[in-house]
C-alpha cells in the first residue's frame, strides 16, 4: 500500500535532497542553486520531491529561461535538515538505557 506524500509528510529528505537543500543554507533568501557542484542541472525528480514534501518553493519565474524552477529553501525545509534522524535518537535511548543498568 502506498504512502501518501503531502506536504512535510516524508520524515526526512534522501541524501541527494538533503545535499540540495543545504546548498540553501548559506545563500540570500535560502536560494538553492539549479545546478550541482560539478556544474550539471539537477534532476528534476529531486527539485519535484523536495516542492512537494514542502522543504522548497517556487521563488520566482526567470523570463529567459521559463523551464529552469528557481527555488528556495522553506523553514520546512531547514528543520528537515536539522531533525535528529531515528538512529541517532535510538544511539541516545540504548546510552541511555546502558547507563541505567
Amino acid at each position: 500500500m502506498a504512502v501518501s506524500r503531502r506536504s512535510g509528510s516524508r520524515r526526512s529528505p534522501s541524501d541527494v535532497q538533503a545535499a540540495w537543500l543545504r546548498r540553501g543554507l548559506d545563500q540570500p533568501g535560502g536560494k538553492l542553486p539549479l545546478f550541482d557542484e560539478r556544474g550539471q542541472r539537477l534532476k528534476k525528480a529531486t527539485v519535484d520531491a523536495c516542492l512537494k514534501a514542502g522543504w522548497a518553493e517556487r521563488w520566482f519565474h526567470n523570463p529567459l529561461k521559463p523551464d529552469w524552477l528557481v527555488c528556495r529553501l522553506t523553514d520546512a525545509g531547514r528543520d528537515a535538515l536539522t531533525a535528529p534522524t531515528p538512529a541517532a535518537n535510538e544511539t541516545e535511548d540504548d546510552a541511555r538505557q546502558g547507563a541505567l543498568i
